[in-house]
């Protein structure tokens, strides 16, 4: 919501003089805002029962380990492929990239920021042996995908006025 608001208004890029800084300092909030998502995920499953299925199975702690291992690299590589204003919605700031992302991770799934965390959180509550884990990471799931129905049409529709633009700039 506030990334299409600053797309609509350019409030953040006003209030702090500029793109960059407006998109980082809601780079830094989302970061942040993350961190406490995660640190409360993880009292969640540290503190809730466990799930006598998982407790101690060396095949649970194996799946666990891939899970957190593929997702961690679905992110550090989508960070990498996108860098900082790619990553955090650099594009509705005006800020965009010159084509469409297609090495790795993207070259194998949309959104691979959004299903490493998913993967991440997974193999966290699989090594945890957390049934309360699982659930909040189904729904996790959830809300990026919600989110996803809403970035990702949006996101096309910048780029596509995007082309339009360069393309009337070459006509002329």
């Amino acid at each position: 919501m506030v990334a299409r608001y600053e797309y609509r208004n350019h409030f953040l890029t006003k209030l702090f003089m500029g793109p960059k800084i407006g998109c980082t300092l809601l780079a830094g909030t989302i970061f942040f805002l993350g961190t406490i998502r995660l640190r409360r995920y993880q009292l969640v499953i540290e503190s809730h029962p466990q799930w006598a299925l998982l407790v101690d199975n060396i095949y649970a702690q194996y799946i666990a380990y891939a899970f957190i291992l593929f997702g961690s690299v679905l992110i550090l590589a989508s960070f990498y492929a996108l860098g900082l204003f790619g990553t955090y919605l650099g594009d509705y700031f005006g800020i965009l990239m010159e084509k469409r992302v297609t090495c790795f991770p993207f070259n194998i799934m949309d959104n691979p920021m959004y299903w490493g965390t998913v993967l991440d959180y997974l193999g966290s509550a699989i090594w945890h042996a957390s049934p309360a884990g699982l659930l909040l990471t189904v729904l996790l799931a959830i809300c990026y995908k919600i989110a996803i129905l809403f970035e990702e049409p949006f996101t096309a529709e910048i780029y596509r006025q995007k082309a339009k633009k360069e393309k009337n700039k070459k006509e002329s």
